[in-house]
């Protein structure tokens, strides 16, 4: 019987995903997050629960017959949540498994190209993020963003923002996915926020941000208008390297909404 695997959408359930379906000897046809799974005409949905001594015992396998950059790219390849990749990676990890040698490099199999070059574009996401996210002083003295990335880069850029704003109080909050990262000056830790729906958490609501955060946005928006050189202004260039799907990240792009 062909197998469908729901399971809770954490990486640590897809290992463990894995690991049933080696344990079981299954033949898995898709590997889906429950609250989209689907069965299929002559399919049977399994649902796995997450165990973290099964799917350590994978993340071990992998640490064993993978390179660090293979170990990279296959959970960025998982952030990802592009449809189909979860059965892509399991097949990339079915031929790491037999494999004799790293086949990291491999990219005549189409798994392991589909991983690295699925990687490498959560990886770009990254680095824009990481680049274009803007902080707004509340109200609480909790510096605040929210994003609304291609990816689940989340956890991709907890540790850069951790070390970059080290004794600051922040939040940065992914809009699609509905969780964020909370920096208490100690640790960061995961959290969910509910919004109103007349709320506009993008823009400058002063009912929410601190008096100075307002003052320096408009202090910023006059400098870069000041600055902008209109004769030179170059909109190909610009846009290639800050498309316009990140302004509204940006204050000197946004208008203020008091």
């Amino acid at each position: 019987m062909k197998i469908i695997l729901s399971y809770d959408g954490t990486f640590t359930g897809f290992l463990t995903c894995v690991f049933t379906t080696y344990e079981e000897k299954l033949e898995v046809v898709d590997i889906q997050q429950e609250q989209r799974a689907t069965e299929l005409l002559f399919s049977q949905l399994q649902n796995i629960i997450t165990d973290e001594a099964k799917a350590a015992r994978v993340a071990l396998a992998i640490k064993e017959r993978c390179s660090a950059a293979g170990r990279r790219n296959l959970y960025r390849a998982f952030l990802s949540e592009e449809p189909g990749i979860e059965l892509t990676i399991l097949k990339y990890l079915q031929y790491v498994f037999k494999s004799k040698h790293q086949i990291d490099s491999d990219y005549s199999n189409p798994q392991v190209l589909k991983i690295a070059q699925t990687a490498k574009k959560v990886g770009r996401e990254k680095h824009r993020m990481e680049a274009f996210v803007r902080f707004k002083l509340t109200k609480d003295q909790i510096y605040f963003a929210c994003i609304e990335p291609d990816f689940n880069v989340l956890p991709l850029i907890q540790e850069h923002f951790k070390k970059r704003y080290a004794d600051q109080k922040w939040i940065i909050y992914d809009i699609t996915r509905k969780y964020g990262l909370y920096y208490d000056l100690q640790e960061v830790n995961h959290i969910a926020l509910q919004f109103n729906q007349d709320m506009n958490i993008n823009a400058s609501n002063s009912k929410a941000l601190d008096p100075k955060e307002i003052e320096f946005q408009q202090l910023w928006q006059q400098y870069f208008k000041s600055t902008n050189i209109v004769s030179r202004k170059n909109t190909k260039l610009h846009l290639q390297h800050v498309p316009r799907r990140y302004w509204k990240y940006l204050s000197e792009k946004s208008l203020l909404h008091n």
